[in-house]
């Protein structure tokens, strides 16, 4: 796996996706972070092993009348990951606005 830096902007997209945001609209929606930088970061996680990720049906899409979305889910890399970036960036929890626990990997 390649190495990543654990800049604020990546941290902040973990965090979200930990805390349960799981595609690139939402993600942009929670972090305020602009589209240029969500999928470069969340492709680079993905690379990392802290993210995995896997496309909904196409069926589930054209009933709701849009494109398929990608949903990103946190892996044990990733949930230890993120528990460090909340170490390194004291305020990073709070950008998000939830309060919570240690992030955990998704069961799925």
């Amino acid at each position: 796996m390649p190495p990543i830096r654990l800049t604020y902007s990546t941290a902040l997209a973990l965090l979200a996706v930990s805390r349960g945001v799981r595609y690139g609209f939402d993600i942009m929606d929670a972090t305020g972070l602009p589209s240029g930088t969500v999928y470069p970061i969340l492709r680079r996680l993905e690379e990392a092993g802290m993210l995995r990720s896997r496309w909904e049906e196409e069926r589930a899409a054209r009933r709701e009348q849009r494109p398929p979305r990608r949903y990103y889910q946190v892996t044990g890399a990733g949930a230890t990951a993120t528990s460090e970036a909340i170490r390194r960036f004291p305020g990073l929890a709070r950008t998000l606005g939830r309060a919570g626990g240690a992030p955990r990997p998704s069961q799925a």
